[in-house]
């Protein structure tokens, strides 16, 4: 039997790789909030309505594009998600199409939507729509690359002999975690494509700049904590002494 789940508002990690924004501005993009109970109003529970479930799509969570495609107001369909322990596809693996018109061809992911175990292959399983078109003009032929299922669609390409195989998660003897092909044995490695984020920088592209912390400095002490308020601190700093004594306070 295989069994499902059904994915509410769960953002993934590989889309918050992608998007190197905080949690909280991807959370905060997402939030709908209809009602909550005001501040100020301490005999009150905090409550609020807001919206919990989202349908993922190709678009990415913080756009305008996924809020049009989530409206308040509308009950859309659940889906339904077949759970993967150990995701195995990345932007820009070489992946072989095991169904659709396109079955049997070879391509790079240039897209990884993990909420729906989707991947979109640059240039294959495509759809076409004219768009534009008049009594006196023809249109314009669009092109678009349609989502694949990766537990049934696509499968991995092995860079040795570039045949499609499965594959197994392993340890090396320096205690990598490696992709392993089921059939020859060789490693498949993670393509440098997969480090790249929504604003394109990388590991090894990335250059330092003046507001950068930078390596050496991250080890070096510049605080070292008292038990004294921000005010205490002042008052040291600046040579002032406390000589009034304060008012007897009682708490009931």
């Amino acid at each position: 039997m295989r069994f499902t789940k059904y994915l509410c508002s769960r953002v993934a990690e590989l889309t918050k790789k992608y998007s190197n924004l905080p949690d909280e501005y991807v959370k905060r993009s997402m939030e709908r909030v209809y009602w909550r109970t005001p501040r100020g109003l301490p005999q009150y529970l905090r409550r609020e309505v807001a919206k919990r479930k989202f349908v993922f799509t190709v678009d990415r969570p913080w756009t305008r594009e996924f809020a049009m495609a989530n409206p308040d107001g509308v009950l859309k369909p659940k889906v339904f998600v077949e759970p993967i322990k150990d995701w195995s596809f990345f932007r820009g693996d070489r992946v072989e199409l095991l169904a659709g018109p396109d079955k049997g061809k070879q391509g790079i992911v240039v897209q990884v939507i993990q909420e729906r175990n989707w991947v979109i292959v640059e240039g294959l399983n495509c759809t076409y729509r004219m768009v534009g078109k008049r009594r006196n003009f023809p249109g314009v032929c669009m092109k678009a690359e349609q989502p694949l299922l990766v537990t049934t669609d696509v499968a991995l390409v092995d860079p040795a002999d570039l045949q499609s195989t499965k594959i197994e998660w392993r340890f090396t003897e320096s205690g990598e975690r490696v992709r392993v092909s089921a059939r020859t044995g060789r490693i498949i490695p993670i393509p440098a494509l997969a480090e790249e984020t929504y604003d394109y920088k990388t590991k090894a592209t990335y250059r330092e700049s003046i507001k950068d912390t930078r390596a050496a400095e991250i080890s070096k002490i510049t605080f070292e904590p008292n038990l004294r308020t921000f005010e205490m601190d002042i008052m040291e700093n600046m040579g002032i002494k406390e000589d009034r004594i304060p008012a007897k306070t009682y708490w009931y």
